[in-house]
């Protein structure tokens, strides 16, 4: 199983990080030893002084696949959460200065919590998922699926070019704007429409 997480999806977080905003998908992995379940509380790591929330819509992989045409994509989830990409912004923002590789920034352990998934027959329209972050009961991130530049079936698509999809594989589709840092002693907690699927503290 592994995590693939897009980066720039969202025109308002591209800008308010200065990034240009992307022509087509980009794309990073976090190992399977990314991953915090049930909540437990993460742990800021002593590598890093600036550790930021990213709040994304979490897609599950349920069916093997290569080349996918984006007219298929769909079929190839069935299941749709929330997870947070906790980035180390100050090592992020070296290895970007010096052109080397990211990973040391977003693929560390526990840096990719995730909650309890929902069946997306659920949603009406997958282009029109509201999505919410509080950071001790203030609201902090809030952004909606059909902000997204590349789309679910786009994302897919353009992936498995690359990379095959296996069943369990997980798919970040990207944050909005509104990533801030995290301190010891935070709560974080979010919501895929009206349903709670994150709440967690930071230590």
């Amino acid at each position: 199983m592994k995590i693939i997480a897009i980066g720039r999806n969202y025109i308002d977080h591209a800008k308010e990080l200065n990034n240009p905003v992307p022509k087509k998908p980009i794309f990073f992995l976090k190992p399977e030893t990314a991953i915090l379940r049930n909540n437990k509380a993460f742990f800021i790591p002593d590598f890093s002084k600036e550790i930021h929330y990213e709040l994304e819509v979490v897609l599950r992989i349920n069916k093997i696949g290569k080349y996918i045409d984006k007219k298929f994509a769909n079929k190839y989830f069935n299941e749709i959460g929330l997870g947070i990409d906790f980035t180390a912004r100050d090592l992020q923002k070296e290895c970007k200065k010096n052109g080397h590789p990211w990973e040391i920034a977003k693929a560390f352990d526990n840096s990719a919590p995730i909650g309890t998934f929902v069946n997306k027959e659920n949603f009406p329209d997958l282009k029109n998922i509201s999505f919410k972050l509080f950071k001790n009961e203030k609201i902090v991130q809030h952004g909606n699926t059909g902000e997204m530049i590349f789309d679910f079936s786009e994302i897919i698509s353009y992936i498995s070019k690359f990379v095959s999809l296996k069943i369990g594989d997980l798919i970040f589709t990207g944050t909005p704007a509104g990533v801030g840092k995290v301190e010891i002693g935070d709560k974080l907690t979010a919501y895929l429409e009206e349903e709670k699927l994150l709440d967690f503290e930071i230590k």
